[in-house]
């Protein structure tokens, strides 16, 4: 029986694993666009200010954020009537289409305004990708996992995630130590999604080994499974998913991918050292996720949240002022990195929280749908409102503005309970 019982959890670690790492390479080619789109610009867009470039460029980064509900419904909806396997096999095939894009569409000076037009449809493609991979990721971390350490196994989503964001970052700093800032400029970051491309290659044939979840497996004979009428028998768990996460998607977006130009433009750090703030303090981010969500197998998800909400409402303009008025770099990590432990009490517990609220039958569409609306209309804006603000002059409004979005989220952290108790999740048939 101790053989058998290692032998299944061993094909559980096996399963997560391949999950986590096709989530890892999918994210990765979701933020290849922030980490490159400051030598990119110029390709894509007529030639202007770097502030008006890099306003286009996160104009088009939000309107990629525009398909991740789409792709919340469509590949939610198909995860939960056909399978979360299939499903993330899909997700990974629509990223890789949308990296090989970018990766071989010609500059502006070359074609025109289709360079702009194809660089849209392929942010629309990852988009879509992205939407699903979240939703129905999510949902098999939090299924696979065993009882009593769902907080922890859930807490991958946000490592891959953030991984993801690492490895660009990491394949960044190579690079300008390789190549010229003109090279960088002309050809180079065209490496970077070559890369994506390639690594989703791979991941397509990893996820067609995985396992599917013993929860959508005692679902399979219920013909209601993820429709939209299902899921709004839910309108309270709809709800919560959205409040919960409107001020932890801004400060997310605000922390990590905004923060690189935030130091250029605004601190007048150089890009490299840049890159490498950014490289340390997510790094030590990643190693934070599994401890904090190991905290909430013990002592539940809401404590965390409250403490993401106080200290971001309190902290988030004291943190952002500081760092615009220095150019130092040690200064300007501990800045950073101050501010995302104050957004692992959100980001470790992120997946499980929203798997807990939904049964099976809708669990990646009800995780997926009311998440990526959220995340599409406040996370993906949150660049192009800051550099908006910059532009116009008024660039600490988008201080307050962050820190408000947190305290809307901290009054639903209050008034909701502990999703780990008595949570549908633990209804396996």
């Amino acid at each position: 029986m101790a053989v058998t019982e290692r032998a299944a959890d061993r094909r559980v670690l096996s399963n997560i694993a391949k999950g986590s790492i096709g989530n890892l390479i999918e994210w990765y080619d979701w933020y290849a666009y922030t980490a490159f789109s400051i030598y990119f610009a110029s390709t894509f867009f007529p030639k202007g200010d770097q502030t008006a470039q890099w306003l286009n460029t996160a104009a088009v980064f939000a309107v990629g954020f525009l398909m991740r509900p789409i792709g919340g419904w469509l590949l939610g909806r198909f995860a939960d009537r056909f399978g979360r396997r299939l499903a993330l096999t899909v997700s990974v095939t629509l990223m890789a289409l949308g990296s090989l894009m970018i990766a071989l569409t010609p500059g502006y000076a070359t074609i025109g305004v289709a360079a702009p037009i194809i660089l849209v449809l392929a942010r629309l493609l990852q988009g879509l990708s992205v939407g699903g991979e979240y939703a129905t990721s999510a949902t098999y971390l939090s299924e696979m996992a065993a009882k009593g350490r769902r907080g922890f196994f859930s807490s991958f989503q946000y490592v891959t995630l953030t991984a993801g964001q690492l490895t660009a970052l990491g394949l960044q700093i190579v690079l300008q130590n390789v190549l010229s800032p003109a090279q960088m400029d002309s050809w180079g970051w065209r490496i970077a999604f070559g890369v994506g491309a390639l690594g989703a290659l791979v991941v397509m044939w990893l996820r067609r080994t995985m396992d599917e979840s013993p929860s959508f497996e005692a679902e399979r004979g219920n013909e209601t499974r993820g429709t939209i009428k299902a899921l709004l028998r839910h309108p309270r768990s709809c709800l919560l998913v959205v409040g919960l996460t409107l001020g932890g998607t801004v400060a997310f977006y605000t922390y990590t991918t905004y923060l690189q130009k935030f130091m250029v433009n605004t601190s007048h750090i150089d890009k490299s050292t840049v890159a490498w703030i950014n490289f340390l303090a997510l790094a030590v981010f990643v190693v934070l996720q599994p401890l904090a969500g190991a905290l909430s197998d013990k002592i539940g998800r809401r404590p965390l949240l409250l403490g993401f909400g106080v200290l971001g409402t309190l902290c988030t303009v004291p943190l952002l002022t500081a760092l615009a008025g220095t150019s130092q770099p040690v200064f300007a990590f501990l800045l950073m990195l101050g501010a995302l432990v104050i957004v692992t009490g959100y980001t470790s517990i992120n997946a499980i929280v929203k798997a807990e609220l939904f049964p099976t039958k809708i669990r990646a569409l009800g995780v997926g749908l009311p998440y990526a609306l959220t995340v599409a209309i406040f996370g993906g804006t949150a660049e192009y409102i800051a550099l908006w603000l910059k532009q116009a002059g008024h660039e600490s409004v988008f201080f307050y503005y962050v820190a408000g979005c947190v305290l809307v989220s901290l009054v639903v952290y209050s008034v909701m309970g502990e999703t780990s108790a008595d949570s549908p999740l633990e209804d396996r048939d």
